[in-house]
């Protein structure tokens, strides 16, 4: 769900930066759905399943190159592999910039970020030319190279990364373990996603 939800906002801030005027009033609300689950993701990321959490996927350079070499271990095979880890971690470090700098932007016309007022004209200056410029431009690189990378396990591992995003399982024949999924750890998840979107909530209203 969370991924989902995040390619669905994504693709909606994107959009409706393109068609500007009132469409703005869905960009912003893309934006602080977007930084509500960035805030999930990054809490889920030390209390979430034993796959979701970061260590699971924080490899040494060492690692990485082994992995390069082909010389990959089986748990990279159910989690994110050293170059899956890689793209994540580009991915969320992109998404909080673009989320950051679009809060205290202005485009000079109608859309206005709600912290803009609380920092100063050079650092909205600053912040809204990344925002409309390289941070999106850098958004739109890594969403395709992200696609790409799909498409070339897909072809080329014959291993389908997109069925685990969907149905949340990944079969595997080694003896690894599996990330808790039940009623508490779902309720648990729905709790923390709740606690995000409300200090959002108000993250947002003392910019109103």
């Amino acid at each position: 769900m969370f991924h989902w939800l995040l390619v669905a906002t994504v693709i909606g801030s994107v959009v409706t930066a393109q068609i500007g005027g009132n469409a703005m009033v869905w960009h912003f609300r893309c934006g602080f759905t977007i930084a509500t689950l960035l805030l999930f993701r990054l809490v889920w990321g030390f209390v979430g399943g034993r796959w979701s959490r970061f260590a699971a996927f924080v490899y040494s350079p060492a690692t990485v190159i082994r992995y390069l070499r082909g010389e990959g271990r089986p748990e990279h095979a159910v989690g994110h592999n050293p170059l899956g880890a890689a793209s994540v971690f580009a991915m969320l470090a992109v998404l909080i910039a673009q989320v950051s700098t679009g809060v205290i932007s202005d485009d000079e016309i109608a859309a206005v970020g709600p912290f803009a007022k609380f920092v100063s004209n050079a650092t909205v200056s600053l912040a809204t030319g990344y925002h409309k410029g390289y941070g999106k431009t850098l958004l739109i690189a890594l969403v395709v190279l992200h696609l790409a990378a799909i498409l070339f396990y897909f072809f080329s591992r014959r291993d389908n990364l997109v069925k685990p995003m969907i149905n949340g399982d990944k079969p595997h024949a080694g003896k690894l373990p599996s990330s808790r999924d039940d009623a508490v750890s779902r309720l648990a998840a729905a709790v923390v996603f709740a606690a995000c979107a409300t200090l959002v909530a108000w993250g947002v209203s003392l910019g109103g």
